[in-house]
């Protein structure tokens, strides 16, 4: 239904001069997006009241709202091209009037977790990039024709943009950066079981993929209003440090279906991970945190093991942040399982004593797109230390590409085998009493796989070679007796 729409949007913003990657239209699509999605809400929420005999204070000015400067319409519900701003103009009152009134609401918000307060974190964070007012026009009338008033049309949308986050993914050096292959995160949902009324949290949210599909997963189980409303407003929790990755985050929720995303625009890292509370702990983690980043001095000393290393200070604050009995899936480089420095040994023993590592996860190359790194998932409860780590090999028999990703089918072998830690050609266990405790080395050794067939001698291959040599001369005689 929106499709065609969407490529239409994408063919403007080619040719719009201040838009120069796929970065930029997913970042330009979006806030525009969000602004019309939040006009169809609260047309949505003004017409409920207005069933209900009780007044509606909308929350943008009338002045600033959709219907009258994106899609101003005549009595007939025809577009209005008299009054619709366009050119130079459209371009003014963006940036010198719309943008600094949105930007005021995170001053005006009365807490962190209202729509209010994610207006005006939204827009103090990205800009307009159009230069022509007569592309922002044309990318307007398209908008309008988008509808967020269903659960079909938000659903199509949410696919749609989905889409738009994998191509932003492709487009960059860094493809995990904004895009984990949803497969990989429905099969981590599958393992990790979140249930309605666990806290989920994310604290290097991305463009939200693990949040939106766990939303998918718990939603078809809410059958009540309270249960939909703990999933609205006291479920999923995230951080983002970047801004483009938070905006794209938080309409990324947003087209899912939650209205208010309790994602927080802030360095995840900068916290000391030492002033957490048990009140303050998550149920379940589910995360694949940013690799081969580097933190400041002043950052490492939030942590117990120093390290520059990003992923293994996410490793540490995932452990911290995790409730006695809570579980969490997280992604990570599978060079964390065998380094042989001082941090990384110290982090694989303190993961092992404070949790059980339950099982590894060994993801094939090609994975993420635009990364060339192999990963592994790590899968731990916290509150008992490990006694034995199951691991499994994904091996999907085929190379990994653009065209030829992770697939549900690809997982299907793991997921069935998981829940008992059963060996297989692919699965097998490892004692952690058999684990050298000076290395802690947690590494992928697979005992099970058949062996390969071993390389013939040298003299064997050249006595073939001389074989079929003279097996041809002797073909080619008997061709030439016939001529």
């Amino acid at each position: 239904m929106f499709e065609q729409t969407f490529k239409n949007i994408d063919d403007v913003l080619r040719k719009e001069a201040g838009c120069n990657s796929e970065l930029d239209y997913t970042e330009q699509t979006s806030w525009i997006l969000f602004l019309k999605y939040l006009d169809d809400l609260e047309q949505e929420r003004a017409m409920e009241a207005e069933l209900k005999g009780q007044p509606y204070t909308f929350i943008i000015d009338e002045a600033h709202r959709w219907s009258r400067w994106a899609a101003p319409k005549q009595a007939d519900g025809a577009f209005d091209h008299d009054q619709a701003l366009t050119g130079d103009d459209l371009i003014d009152y963006v940036n010198q009037e719309l943008f600094p009134y949105l930007q005021g609401f995170k001053q005006r918000a009365t807490a962190p977790d209202t729509i209010e307060y994610k207006i005006g974190e939204i827009f103090g964070e990205i800009k307009s990039k159009f230069q022509s007012g007569y592309s922002l026009r044309d990318v307007l009338e398209l908008v309008d024709q988008l509808h967020f008033r269903s659960q079909k049309e938000k659903h199509e949308l949410s696919h749609l943009y989905e889409t738009k986050i994998k191509n932003m993914g492709n487009a960059g050096r860094n493809g995990g950066e904004y895009y984990t292959p949803r497969p990989l995160i429905r099969a981590l949902i599958q393992v990790i079981q979140p249930k309605i009324g666990e806290r989920i949290y994310d604290g290097a949210v991305g463009s939200a993929g693990f949040l939106c599909e766990a939303y998918e997963h718990l939603r078809p189980q809410a059958d009540s209003v309270s249960q939909l409303q703990t999933l609205q407003s006291r479920t999923f929790y995230g951080k983002e440090k970047k801004s483009l990755a938070y905006v794209i985050g938080i309409m990324n929720m947003i087209l899912h279906g939650i209205e208010a995303p309790n994602i927080l625009h802030t360095n995840t890292l900068a916290e000391n991970i030492r002033d957490w509370q048990e009140k303050d702990r998550f149920e379940v983690i589910l995360a694949n945190p940013p690799f081969g980043g580097k933190e400041r001095k002043e950052v490492q000393q939030n942590f117990p093991i120093k390290t520059g290393e990003t992923a293994f200070l996410f490793l540490q604050h995932f452990i911290k942040t995790l409730k006695a009995g809570g579980r969490a899936a997280v992604v990570i480089k599978n060079t964390f399982l065998s380094n042989s420095d001082n941090a990384s040994r110290a982090l694989r023993k303190e993961l092992l004593e404070s949790c059980n590592l339950h099982t590894v996860l060994d993801c094939p190359g090609g994975t993420f797109l635009g990364a060339g790194v192999k990963t592994v998932v790590l899968f731990f409860e916290k509150g008992a230390p490990t006694r034995r780590v199951w691991y499994y090999q994904l091996d999907p028999g085929r190379s990994l590409g653009k065209t030829n990703p992770l697939n549900d089918e690809d997982f299907k072998e793991f997921l069935a085998l998981q829940p008992s830690f059963a060996d297989s050609a692919k699965s097998w266990s490892v004692e952690v009493k058999d684990i050298n405790p000076d290395t802690v080395d947690l590494s992928v050794k697979n005992p099970n796989k058949p062996e390969e067939t071993p390389l013939r001698e040298s003299e064997a291959i050249i006595a073939e070679m001389a074989a079929l040599d003279a097996e041809s001369a002797k073909i080619l005689e008997d061709i030439r007796g016939m001529l």
